[in-house]
């Protein structure tokens, strides 16, 4: 059978119970308390007041008993009027557990009886306490009881000066005392009209708090709304100035290629022609054939359809319209269109035209002398128009050489050489050079009426 444990109520450390050598734990009542003295920091456990007889035997099992803790030394009182160590305390608790005693029906019945008046509450179970915690408490009812008994002291200084007054005195002290209980009245009241405007003045002061924070959050509310529209047009005034940014740079962009589109000579540029050596060339297109020097139909129709876009570009640009002919350039089959019904000239051939009769490819190169001709006239009425080297002779179809040896040379294939034909072609090509430098120099310097940003005078030069 394990011994019961006993735990102190406060601490929780287990506690000494008195126990006999040899033997179980002493279970004693309230009528017979021991009589030796305790040993300092043990316990002493008496059972409860009521007797019972020791007679018949008790069943093992669980047990109600209550016990008395007897702590430190000296005599005194218990709870049922003997007389325990001096200085010590005696504290009934009830045990629940096992018991090694012998149960007997007064002992099931006593047990029975106080556990109805425990949960009946009509009993009031102490907690056992230890050495240590018993001495706290005692000190605490110690200090206790120094403080009621200062207070009794006091009272009854009190109750023997009131004897001691007299009833003069006493009405005096009355009267006294109503007359600054009336000024503390006063007082009172006087603080509690002055309470009462504080607090009108606090609740009108948080009415007005609670309009400005209101407003301060109307406020906050609008901030924040004008900042998002703030930073919607602070980004659409990016956007729009890199727009305009980006509209400057492709303004002075342009500018910068008609600056040099006005300074490029689009004839010499789109139009190359070489009179050196034995034939003329425009664009790499030999115009002409030499005994030595085979050049296919092919290339010379081309060179023909280069000479009629040359020219044509030329009556374009200086507004010219020729008379009996038009030119219609159309690559290596361009051809002159007759304005007099003679039909359609031929610039292009593929070599089966006879050079003994007249054909319609030399009636087509004296068309294009006539044109050629009626363009050095136009030019020829302005002051700055040069001399042309080699003079064109519409009738009978020829190129005289002006500036040297004044020999005349035929553009016609009929009753022709080579030598003579290619000569004559080369002499009109060297004409037409002059006049693209020329017409470069009086039509490209046309005013288009653009007129440059500020900050892109400087950079494009005047």
């Amino acid at each position: 059978m394990s011994p019961a444990l006993f735990l102190c109520q406060r601490c929780k450390e287990p506690l000494k119970l008195l126990q006999q050598q040899g033997g179980p734990l002493e279970v004693q009542h309230h009528a017979n308390p021991p009589t030796e003295m305790p040993v300092s920091g043990e316990s002493q456990v008496r059972t409860s007041g009521r007797p019972h007889s020791d007679s018949g035997r008790a069943s093992q099992g669980s047990a109600l008993c209550t016990f008395t803790l007897l702590t430190s030394d000296g005599p005194g009182p218990d709870s049922e009027g003997g007389t325990t160590p001096q200085g010590s305390a005696c504290c009934i608790f009830t045990l629940l557990g096992e018991s090694a005693s012998m149960r007997t029906m007064n002992v099931i019945q006593n047990t029975v009886l106080e556990t109805f008046e425990i949960l009946s509450d009509q009993k009031v179970v102490d907690h056992p306490l230890c050495v240590d915690c018993t001495d706290n408490l005692l000190m605490q009812l110690d200090d206790q009881l120094a403080l009621l008994a200062s207070d009794n002291r006091k009272y009854k200084s009190f109750l023997d000066r009131e004897l001691l007054v007299s009833e003069e005195e006493r009405e005096a002290l009355h009267a006294e005392l109503c007359a600054e209980l009336s000024s503390l009245e006063q007082e009172e009241a006087r603080l509690t009209q002055e309470l009462e405007d504080l607090d009108s003045h606090h609740a009108r002061v948080a009415a007005e708090l609670r309009a400005a924070q209101a407003e301060s959050k109307e406020l906050y509310k609008q901030h924040d709304q004008h900042r998002a529209e703030y930073s919607v047009l602070k980004m659409e005034q990016l956007e729009l100035m890199d727009q305009l940014g980006s509209v400057e740079n492709q303004v002075e962009y342009a500018l910068s290629q008609l600056y040099h589109f006005r300074k490029t000579n689009i004839f010499n540029t789109a139009f190359t022609i070489s009179d050196e050596g034995p034939l003329g060339v425009i664009n790499n297109f030999r115009l002409g054939c030499l005994p030595g020097v085979r050049v296919g139909w092919t290339e010379i129709s081309s060179a023909w359809g280069q000479t009629v876009l040359l020219l044509f570009s030329l009556s374009k640009i200086a507004g010219l319209q020729f008379q009996r002919y038009q030119l219609v350039p159309f690559g290596d089959h361009s051809y002159l269109k007759s304005l007099t019904g003679d039909g359609v000239l031929p610039l292009f051939s593929d070599g089966s035209h006879s050079v003994f009769l007249n054909n319609k490819f030399d009636c087509g190169m004296k068309a294009f002398l006539d044109c050629l001709q009626q363009f050095v006239e136009e030019l020829e009425r302005d002051e700055g128009c040069p001399c042309l080297p080699y003079r064109i002779h519409v009738k009978e179809g020829l190129m005289e050489d002006a500036w040297d040896s004044g020999d005349c040379c035929s553009v016609r294939t009929h009753l022709n050489t080579e030598e003579e034909w290619s000569r004559a072609l080369k002499f009109m090509l060297s004409d037409l050079k002059l006049i693209v430098a020329w017409a470069s120099l009086r039509f490209s310097r046309v005013q288009v009426g653009l007129k440059p940003l500020p900050h892109a005078t400087t950079a494009l030069g005047p």
